[in-house]
């Protein structure tokens, strides 16, 4: 199994979901771990390539953007409540920067 590798403040924003809401993420970044899709998710390549958003229905509408295509681990890059129909832009590119930084990062590895 990966590991989870929380980037940021991702980990805590998780923590601050709602309980039926951080269950079902957990669960579904168990799904990741193993090698296997997550139940509800889309891909965000308006972040990166390999960059996907794990979407929560429980106790409101909550995302998860993770990198889950390297072997050595689930990497996730931001977490946040989804107030209207639309992605905040702040949220993209937050994401945008931490993806950014993880390929640096694995570059230079």
């Amino acid at each position: 199994m990966k590991p989870v590798v929380w980037l940021g403040d991702s980990l805590a924003r998780v923590r601050q979901f709602a309980p039926d809401a951080k269950r079902e993420a957990g669960y579904q970044l168990g799904q990741l771990q193993a090698g296997k899709d997550a139940a509800d998710w889309k891909p965000m390549a308006s972040v990166g390539l390999g960059v996907n958003e794990l979407r929560v229905r429980a106790g409101g509408a909550h995302r998860v953007v993770y990198v889950a295509k390297f072997a050595e681990a689930v990497y996730v890059l931001h977490a946040f409540e989804k107030k209207s129909s639309k992605t905040r832009r702040q949220d993209i590119v937050l994401a945008q920067l931490r993806f950014r930084a993880l390929i640096r990062e694995r570059r230079q590895e």
